[in-house]
């Protein structure tokens, strides 16, 4: 695995629980963590659509939105629901233990999608070592949980 991939991937990894904190925060001072999402999907709407006309991407032609499945335009309510269940949890359970739950999840879903190669992924059949992974980072959730 190249470096400048792991570097990217532990700066997205480190915007997860500053994120749930500012939103968190943001939903204290707007009135709860719909709002709270809402205010922040706009702004990363409108930051995107900031680097799309700085970058010069261009949007496909409208004829090729007509015909994307529908289950592909899901991936920004999913995004939603994540903010949304962040903004609720930090609070109550701590940036580590929210976000070890919230990794923990992900990685019960990526074994499911890459056992079946679901939504586009090639399969990657679960075995007892991926299994043990997750398994062990649940432990470490529950470390971090009680101590």
């Amino acid at each position: 695995m190249e470096l400048h991939y792991i570097i990217l991937a532990l700066i997205a990894g480190a915007c997860g629980p500053t994120q749930a904190g500012i939103n968190s925060q943001l939903g204290s001072m707007t009135g709860g963590p719909s709002i709270a999402a809402t205010i922040s999907f706009i702004v990363g709407t409108l930051g995107l659509l900031a680097f799309v006309l700085v970058s010069g991407v261009t949007w496909p032609p409208v004829r090729t939105l007509m015909v994307i499945p529908w289950w592909m335009w899901t991936g920004g309510f999913l995004g939603a629901i994540l903010v949304f269940i962040s903004i609720i949890l930090a609070p109550k359970l701590g940036a580590a233990t929210t976000l070890g739950l919230i990794v923990a999840g992900q990685m019960i879903a990526s074994l499911i999608l890459d056992n079946f190669g679901l939504v586009g992924y090639e399969e990657h059949p679960a075995n007892i070592w991926r299994v043990l992974g997750v398994g062990l980072l649940l432990g470490g959730v529950a470390l971090i949980k009680k101590f």
